[in-house]
């Protein structure tokens, strides 16, 4: 009979910690532009990208990833929608200098938006 508790207490500890690897990082998100783009003082072009960001709801640092390397780098916060997002979607507007610039990402399904500054 031990041996069945020691078997059932190690599948249980399994399964709790596998459980961890399929756990969504709350504080990333993914998009694609379809345009050329910047971020920052870096001009992305069309493609995947994922943001991940560190700190406070109204002092976040962000960084931009392209098949898991940083590719630019902001300042941002994260703003409360009402609902969420039905899809993921980028809003950008025009600079200074006639070039777009990502000024917020809603991500699908959530209710949070990361808005970029200097945007």
């Amino acid at each position: 009979m031990r041996p069945m508790k020691y078997i059932a207490a190690l599948a249980a500890l399994a399964i709790t910690f596998s459980l961890g690897a399929f756990a969504k990082n709350s504080n990333s998100g993914k998009f694609d532009l379809t345009y050329p783009a910047r971020i920052g003082s870096t001009v992305l072009q069309p493609g995947h990208y994922e943001a991940e960001w560190t700190g406070s709801d109204n002092a976040l640092q962000i960084s931009i990833l392209q098949h898991g390397k940083t590719v630019a780098t902001a300042q941002g916060q994260l703003k409360q929608l009402p609902e969420k997002a039905p899809y993921t979607s980028v809003t950008m507007k025009k600079v200074s200098d006639n070039k777009q610039q990502v000024d917020e990402i809603d991500f699908g399904s959530r209710t949070e938006a990361l808005v970029i500054a200097g945007a």
